[in-house]
């Protein structure tokens, strides 16, 4: 009896072969928690595309990903003096963002990350003409430009890659690779066009695992079921049942990430609506679970436990039995599963 992830094997490895025919290049991202799947899974999954290339966020992901992956791993996380040294083989590419950063790692294959809109971190145009001294040391990959996700200003993402390329040829800084992330295929397109002596490579994580949601599925076993009554007292904290139904234990609780939700952003006047609905109801103890029974998400009857989850069922859903599996509605870079299938 467990949380399970099913996967449709082939679709799932379909929709990799399609975005990596729309994004030459691409470098996977295995990072975090490998998007659900696992490190090893996700190396498996990329050396059957054959890249040559895999993104991983820390050096500990690095560590840990070298044994289930034979080509380059380039860390994403900027390097910083001080850091607590990993030890990682030559094929690991580091990410660096500011110039201190290329000094501190004579020797070292390196990419330069430079400083896009999303302000998180990156060289900026006024530190580019000490690059020249500083890159004679290192082993240049390439340089590197993350993107946001959303443009609410109207500007172009087509563009500002267009910008920064234009500061380091003027600053005569070597363009034979540019990394880039969140872009579009016919993005991506246009810039190989006019750049033809610059490669570029996509970084894409989200993308290439979770692109086609029909493809994958989480569901919970039903563990055990029990009757209540309107009225009646339940769980640790002993509260009332709202009406007559069932009380359904299901495999997932918050050791598996049910229950954990990442933030939001929220953009309009219904979905704001329906947060502020949600949280109301939270102050009475009424949340609602990721779990679908009947066609329908159910209502935790009380906070899930570390493993299972308590589901109140009402009497006029179907009856669930033990031995039946639950769809759960769940977040694969916030979920761990007991057991993942291929079908």
């Amino acid at each position: 009896m467990a949380l399970t992830l099913y996967v449709d094997t082939a679709r799932w490895r379909a929709h990799h072969k399609h975005v990596q025919e729309q994004f030459p290049g691409l470098v996977p991202v295995c990072k975090g928690n490998g998007y659900g799947f696992g490190h090893e899974r996700l190396a498996e999954e990329a050396t059957r595309l054959g890249a040559d290339l895999v993104a991983v966020g820390t050096t500990y992901e690095a560590a840990r990903l070298k044994d289930f992956f034979s080509g380059d791993l380039l860390v994403l996380t900027p390097y910083r003096r001080g850091e607590e040294p990993v030890p990682l083989p030559d094929r690991v590419i580091r990410s660096v963002s500011s110039v201190d950063g290329v000094y501190g790692l004579v020797g070292a294959r390196v990419v330069i990350e430079v400083m896009s809109s999303m302000k998180r971190h990156g060289v900026k145009e006024k530190d580019l003409p000490e690059l020249h001294a500083a890159i004679e040391n290192v082993r240049l990959e390439g340089f590197a430009i993350h993107l946001p996700l959303d443009r609410t200003d109207g500007t172009s993402a087509v563009e500002e890659v267009i910008d920064w390329m234009n500061r380091l040829r003027a600053a005569r800084l070597p363009l034979h690779t540019m990394f880039v992330s969140h872009l579009k295929a016919d993005e991506l397109a246009q810039l190989q066009q006019q750049f033809p002596q610059t490669r570029f490579r996509a970084r894409i994580g989200t993308r290439l695992w979770l692109g086609d949601h029909e493809a994958t599925e989480y569901r919970g076993s039903v563990l055990d079921v029990t009757p209540v009554s309107k009225g009646e007292r339940f769980g640790y904290r002993q509260q009332k049942a709202p009406s007559d139904g069932f009380l359904a234990v299901v495999a997932g609780g918050t050791s598996h990430g049910v229950g954990l939700e990442a933030p939001k952003a929220m953009h309009g006047v219904m979905p704001r609506a329906k947060g502020v609905a949600r949280a109301g109801l939270a102050t009475v103890n009424r949340n609602l679970s990721p779990f679908v029974w009947g066609g329908k998400q159910r209502w935790f009857a009380e906070p899930p436990h570390m493993q299972v989850s308590i589901l109140f069922i009402p009497a006029d859903a179907p009856e669930p039995k033990v031995g039946d599996e639950m769809v759960a509605h769940l977040r694969h870079t916030t979920t761990q599963y007991d057991r993942l299938v291929d079908r």
